[in-house]
């Protein structure tokens, strides 16, 4: 069965680079999330996150999988920052769907909390996922498109 996750990590470069690579993810779109602006754009996306929508197939990998990929490849402890990336477009935030992915993200946070992966405690935001909005052509594929490009991101554990 085909199913969605919006994360949003930091650069949405970076995650796109790493959760396209996961087993199971079909298809990734980064895009914007999690604000109020209509059609954001990258130069007016005020509260919105940058974010990556994944298409994967729920046979060859779970929700939980994905999330648990998610919780190793950015900083989940840093506010509204991943490495030199500050502001609240950059934060750290599951965009759930419906209850159960809520209820499955609490418990993926609360195993990281208490896993000793991270010395300060996880300040990922869940966040209803409401209108997914896709970014600008440019920004997809973004770092197949240019290898040498700016990523934030990398498997930590």
């Amino acid at each position: 069965m085909i199913k969605k996750i919006v994360l949003a990590g930091g650069c949405f470069w970076g995650m796109e680079d790493f959760m396209r690579q996961q087993k199971g993810v079909l298809r990734t779109t980064v895009g914007y999330t999690g604000g109020t602006v209509d059609n954001p754009t990258y130069k007016n996306h005020e509260g919105h996150a940058e974010a990556v929508e994944m298409e994967y197939d729920s046979e060859k990998t779970s929700y939980k999988n994905l999330l648990d990929f998610f919780f190793r490849v950015h900083n989940p402890t840093t506010l509204n920052q991943q490495g030199n990336d500050k502001g609240s477009s950059y934060r750290s935030a599951i965009f759930y769907g419906n209850s159960e992915e809520k209820s499955e993200a609490e418990y993926l946070i609360n195993i990281v909390n208490h896993s000793g992966r991270w010395s300060e405690p996880v300040v990922t935001t869940l966040e209803p996922l409401a209108k997914f909005w896709p970014a600008e052509d440019y920004h997809q594929d973004y770092l197949q498109k240019n290898p040498g490009g700016y990523t934030c991101h990398a498997i930590y554990f």
